[in-house]
């Protein structure tokens, strides 16, 4: 088992991505807390995988409660060793200037102002124990941005580059810091990045950007993970990994 003894915790793991990466690292020997705003997925989720995960129900965007996560999950596991800052939002794919404030405050929160907040509160726990790793969820939008997404895009942008920055910052303390960017994946928000449902017509457009010739699933995801918290990955930091069947060569 490759996280044999590891301690982490992933947000937004109550589904899609964050749950699938949940899923593997408990199969990989890790405990696991599961940390979603959805506090019935969150619930259900942890009953799922066993007693080697705990629900802790958290707003993201709340210090205080980013701040209680982590408390919660050191005193149920004894520590901490990985963070996954998988929790993300968008805005329906539609023409930049159809986008409200509330949309746009919304996305920012959760996918900039959130991991600013994880990786405050996270990073005195990791470097206190000797190191650790934090894994952020960036995308191939904050690569290689599609139209009607422009708000979305940057924020992901903030994600890839703010991860190569903390891998700097955060060295001298043994804490590794990498980036995943995941194309298109099957998740709950893969209509609002398509623009509407996802008809075999909007698919194939979607698909046909994609050399490998399908959407990302959690599954693809979750393996990069577990690579880069384990050991085997100890001399890798400030990587932003595309998962993306080639979408972004």
């Amino acid at each position: 088992m490759r996280l044999r003894d590891k301690v982490a915790l992933v947000t937004g793991a109550a589904s899609g991505f964050g749950a699938g990466i949940a899923e593997r690292f408990a199969a990989e020997g890790a405990k696991v807390a599961i940390v979603d705003i959805n506090a019935t997925g969150a619930r259900a989720k942890a009953a799922e995988i066993g007693e080697n995960a705990f629900p802790v129900v958290c707003d993201l965007t709340k210090a205080e409660e980013v701040d209680r996560a982590v408390t919660e999950t050191v005193a149920a596991f004894g520590g901490l060793d990985i963070v996954v800052n998988n929790a993300g939002w968008t805005h329906r794919n539609k023409p930049l200037l159809e986008v409200t404030e509330a949309e746009f405050d919304r996305i920012y929160a959760i996918n900039v102002k959130a991991i600013f907040l994880m990786t405050q509160r996270a990073t005195p726990v990791l470097r206190d124990r000797g190191g650790g790793s934090f894994i952020n969820i960036g995308s191939t939008a904050g690569v290689r941005p599609r139209p009607g997404l422009s708000w979305y895009n940057g924020s992901k942008g903030f994600v890839n580059l703010v991860s190569k920055s903390l891998a700097v910052e955060l060295a001298p303390w043994k804490i590794r810091v990498n980036c995943i960017a995941p194309v298109l994946g099957q998740t709950g928000l893969t209509e609002d990045f398509m623009g509407g449902p996802a008809t075999p017509e909007l698919l194939a457009k979607f698909l046909s950007t994609i050399p490998l010739g399908r959407m990302s699933k959690p599954s693809d995801i979750a393996a990069a993970c577990v690579y880069l918290a384990s050991d085997e990955a100890e001399f890798v930091t400030g990587v932003v990994l595309p998962v993306d069947g080639g979408r972004t060569i």
